[in-house]
This record gives structure tokens, sequence and C-alpha cells, in this order.
């Protein structure tokens, strides 16, 4: 009976349902990229290159945009490392919260993506936060390469990629992952003024620059929120252990 115990647990779990569903939407988006890139002018194997290590969606997409758009080799990295700047961001958070040692340390920084950084997040028990991190982060991984891979080798046959709907598929994913946490008024106004900023950005920044001005209002709101309620107490009282320890008797007490 033990030996399946492990299996049912995982079934079970919230955050491995969570990945394993990102997982293939995200993957799936792959397709999308190989047939680009070879129509933008790589080889199979440097379509393959990209998806292997560099292993970031947006940053691949805007790398071969710019090089199909004429732009140099130089201009192409910038871009892609412009993008990029947020799985470091993404990096520090998740240090903090799974703290992997060895080569660990290694994998989960190669790994760190929106999505496998965005389903740890989600979760509030440690276990779940470790095996959503790597069960997305390495269910992705290879989806996105297989499906990289397909996309490069059936080139024209594919046609416009776009008709697929495949990049519909990876936003209802994350779709599902955020509806959950919009409770209350104050996350509603949180993503309603980040999606109005990338929408008002879209038509004046590159592809993918968008996400981070959406990124940078929410850091603000987030700041001034957490301000206002700091306002007005004493310097070394912390309003969420405050409100956490109010209504227990105090040590010597008796109920």
């Amino acid at each position: 009976m033990s030996g399946s115990a492990a299996p049912v647990k995982l079934r079970e779990s919230p955050a491995f349902k969570v990945a394993v569903s990102l997982s293939i939407a995200t993957g799936l988006y792959g397709v999308s990229f190989g047939a680009l890139s070879v129509a933008s002018g790589f080889d199979f194997w440097q379509t393959m290159v990209l998806s292997l290590l560099l292993f970031s969606g947006g940053s691949q997409f805007a790398f071969i945009g710019v090089v199909a758009g004429g732009g140099s080799g130089v201009a192409a990295m910038t871009a892609s490392a412009l993008l990029g700047l947020r799985n470091g961001i993404y990096g520090m958070q998740i240090n903090a919260m799974l703290r992997p040692g060895g080569w660990k340390r290694y994998a989960s920084a190669h790994i760190t993506i929106d999505e496998s950084t965005a389903t740890a997040s989600g979760q509030s028990d440690p276990d779940e936060q470790r095996r959503g991190f790597w069960t997305a982060g390495i269910g992705i991984f290879i989806l996105w390469n297989i499906f990289t891979a397909i996309g490069a080798l059936a080139g024209d046959a594919m046609g416009d990629p776009k008709q697929w709907g495949l990049d519909g598929a990876a936003v209802a994913a994350f779709l599902a992952l955020l509806w959950p946490r919009l409770k209350g008024r104050e996350p509603w106004a949180i993503a309603a003024a980040c999606a109005l900023a990338t929408i008002l950005a879209v038509p004046f920044v590159p592809s993918g620059v968008p996400i981070l001005v959406a990124a940078v209002v929410a850091g603000v709101i987030g700041w001034f929120s957490h301000a206002r309620l700091d306002e007005g107490l004493e310097p070394d009282v912390d309003p969420y252990a405050e409100k956490h320890r109010h209504g227990k008797p105090a040590n010597g007490d008796t109920q």
C-alpha cells in the first residue's frame, strides 16, 4: 500500500495539477516559436539552441523578431536581455522561497520563468511550492523544446502559426492561475490598472515590454498601499502581527 501512497498524493496536489496544465498550454506554444524562427532565417539547430539554452519565450520571440526585421545581432541580444531581466527578479524570489542548494541552484535558475514562478508563488505550503515550481519548470522545458522542434521541422507546412490559436491557450492558462487570487476590490483594481497600462503601452514599446510596464505599475501600487497601512503606527508596530495577535490572552492571563 505504501508504494501507491506517493502517486495518490501527487494526483491530489493542487500545485501539480496547475503545473501540468501550464506545461501543456505553454509547451504547445513552442510550435509557433519553432515555425517563426525558421521563417525568420534560422535553421533547425539554431532554433533548438535558442530554446534549449535561452529558454524564455518572450526573449526568444524578441530575438528572432529583431533579426527578422533586419536588426543586428547586438540589437537582438539587447532586446532579448531586456525582456529577460524579469527572470532575474523571479530568481531572487525563488531562491528565498525554496532555498535550493548544490546543483539544484543552477537547475532552478535555468527553469525560473513566468509559469514556474507563478505556480510556486500561488501556494502557501512549502512542499506544494517546491512541487509546483519543479513540475512546471521541468514540464514546460521538455514540452517547449519538443514542440519547438516540431514547429521548426514542419516549417512552411504549418502556414501562419497564429492561425492555430496556441497563443490563446497560454493566455487562458495564465488567467486560470490568476483568477482565484482576485479576491476583494484591491486585487481587482490592481489587475485593472495593470491591464490598462499594458494596453496603453503596446503601440509604443517593443513586444514584451508592456508586461514589464504592468509589473512596475503593480509594484508602485503595492508600495503605496503598504505605506498607507503603516501610516500612523509606532515604528516598532507590525500591523500584520498585531492583527493576528489580536484576541489572544497575554502571557500569564487565564481564560
